[in-house]
């Protein structure tokens, strides 16, 4: 029988850290290589910083079981018979690719490169990237991409929250540098993963994929609070137009308007649409659509904080001695991920007018988001609303769900600000008979 491949994972954060426990569930031999030395300490004693669901105790069983380690040391890639690149890749003020990370994996692999190993780039990074700055910095080995080595790029489609589900199903993009490369890195992945792969004709068709999926989301989502603003003009619940709307057959399926809510956050939403237009730029085209679509999002915490202020005023609460509970502060339901949370903008925006804030989340790191918000978390939800004219709910988590709205200790009155809860007709109307206010994003 043949010996499953050794395979080392570069870059030990979220994508790395559910790639590499997954990969050695599955049996094989994982080795991550990580330069923080803190983190890969908490590796190697099974745990994690990580709150993606299931994933700490996939990394105890692993590290118990001996095939996932993590090291500091980049020579551990030159016993890899796969290295998978998985660095972070932000972008600049101007849209650009802040590639730093990625140059500097890329050049400690290249001391560690030998021939007959497969390189497979997982970062997110404009088209032409793996084939324009990974491979020179992997060729200054003296070996060659496509004859020496093998070199492909296969995007990470995860989405936080069901990340490890995700790796186990979804089907795997992969393009390589030439065919051989396209064939072995597709081999690996369905073998390794057990999920189908789709082969795309070239690296540049790869990297492309998965800006588009996060293009349209973004847009679509863009789409969806410009709706709900819209119907929010004419008294119409945002819910009821978007399932409606959604009915209709079209192309290979349906409409399907995604849901508004208080804005769009995270890692890749917030970056990936301006990969696509400095790229575009570079070339001489000028994408409208990327743009527009931020440009809607990043006004959502604005018009979300407006609509606790214009409740306050028009209840004769003067925002200093407004009080307003935020429960949920990472920037989506059922993840503690504070990166670009939308949150944290509607906190200052109704600070900035005197509003006092208590913010709460059980899933979030508590050091982190007192540095985010420049607020301590309070540990109990009673302790955020005592008192509050407004309860805000930004992030949806589980725990929340389950909230007794006739016990809180809450001001006469109170808002319940939905963010994205998307409280059912029959959920608001019991606010409303507990004396609640009730206002959704377009509701």
């Amino acid at each position: 029988m043949t010996e499953p491949p050794v395979v080392a994972v570069v870059g030990m954060g979220y994508v790395g850290s559910c790639v590499a426990a997954t990969l050695a569930g599955r049996g094989l031999s994982v080795v991550g290589v990580d330069t923080d030395a803190a983190l890969v300490d908490q590796l190697n004693r099974g745990t994690t910083p990580l709150k993606e669901p299931g994933l700490t105790d996939l990394i105890a069983a692993e590290v118990d079981s001996g095939r996932l380690r993590a090291t500091t040391a980049e020579r551990a890639c030159a016993s890899a018979d796969v290295v998978l690149l998985t660095v972070a890749t932000p972008v600049r003020q101007d849209g650009s690719l802040a590639d730093e990370h990625l140059r500097a994996a890329a050049t400690a692999l290249c001391a560690n490169l030998r021939s007959g190993q497969l390189v497979i780039l997982k970062s997110t990074v404009p088209p032409g990237t793996t084939r324009d700055v990974v491979r020179p910095l992997l060729e200054a080995s003296g070996l060659r991409a496509g004859t020496d080595f093998a070199l492909a790029y296969a995007p990470e489609r995860l989405a936080e929250g069901t990340a490890l589900h995700d790796l186990r199903t979804l089907p795997v993009v992969v393009g390589g540098f030439d065919p051989y490369s396209t064939r072995l890195a597709a081999d690996f992945l369905h073998s390794s993963l057990g999920t189908p792969t789709l082969p795309q004709q070239s690296l540049e068709a790869a990297e492309i994929v998965k800006l588009a999926d996060n293009w349209w989301i973004d847009l679509n989502i863009a789409l969806a609070n410009e709706l709900a603003m819209f119907c929010d003009l004419y008294g119409v619940d945002v819910l009821d137009v978007i399932t409606a709307a959604n009915a209709i057959p079209k192309g290979d399926g349906h409409v399907n308007i995604l849901r508004p809510s208080v804005g769009v956050g995270g890692s890749c939403l917030t970056k990936d649409p301006w990969m696509v237009w400095q790229s575009a730029r570079r070339h001489g085209l000028e994408i409208t659509t990327a743009p527009a679509g931020r440009e809607v999002n990043q006004r959502m915490p604005g018009y979300t904080a407006r609509l606790i202020l214009d409740d306050l005023a028009a209840r004769g609460v003067p925002p200093a001695e407004a009080t307003v509970a935020v429960l949920g502060l990472a920037f989506k339901n059922d993840t503690g991920d504070l990166r670009a949370t939308p949150t944290e903008p509607v906190v200052a925006a109704l600070r900035a007018t005197g509003v006092r804030v208590r913010v709460h989340d059980p899933l979030v790191d508590p050091v982190r988001a007192h540095q985010t918000f420049g607020l301590p978390v309070t540990a109990t939800v009673e302790e955020a609303v005592r008192g509050a004219h407004c309860v805000a709910l930004l992030a949806m988590h589980r725990e929340f769900r389950a909230l007794d709205f006739a016990r809180l200790p809450v001001a006469e009155s109170c808002l319940v600000l939905d963010g994205r809860a998307y409280l059912s007709k029959e959920k608001i109307a019991m606010l409303e008979r507990l004396g609640y206010t009730y206002r959704g994003i377009g509701r």
